[in-house]
């Protein structure tokens, strides 16, 4: 962004300032460069948005396809840590196995959620 995409109090003052020395013959001149700025910085605030937007649904639509591959992880590991601790009558083992995998893919979800 350059500086004359900027708009700021000083740049209305300056423009009002204009017309008071050049007087109203010029008004339309002033109006129309005013009005051109503005539409410049209302465009270019208008994309920044959508950009922002467009990396906010890149990223929750990749989230899906993440989610499915941590969740089928999360059940390739369990089967095989199960049948070792349920062998074994590690039960209260097994129970916290399962809620840290669980609590993974929870947080997992719950951050790749829509804000």
């Amino acid at each position: 962004m350059n500086r004359e995409d900027e708009l700021s109090h000083s740049d209305i003052e300056a423009a009002l300032a204009t017309r008071r020395e050049l007087g109203a013959r010029y008004d339309a001149e002033l109006v129309d460069g005013f009005a051109e700025r503005v539409e410049r910085a209302v465009e270019r605030r208008a994309a920044e948005q959508v950009a922002i937007q467009q990396r906010r649904t890149s990223a929750v639509a990749g989230a899906g396809a993440r989610q499915l591959a941590l969740g089928i992880v999360s059940l390739v590991a369990f089967i095989p840590i199960s049948i070792a601790l349920g062998v074994n009558g590690q039960f209260l083992a097994l129970l916290v196995t399962l809620a840290g995998i669980v609590a993974v893919n929870v947080a997992h979800a719950w951050q790749s959620r829509n804000p």
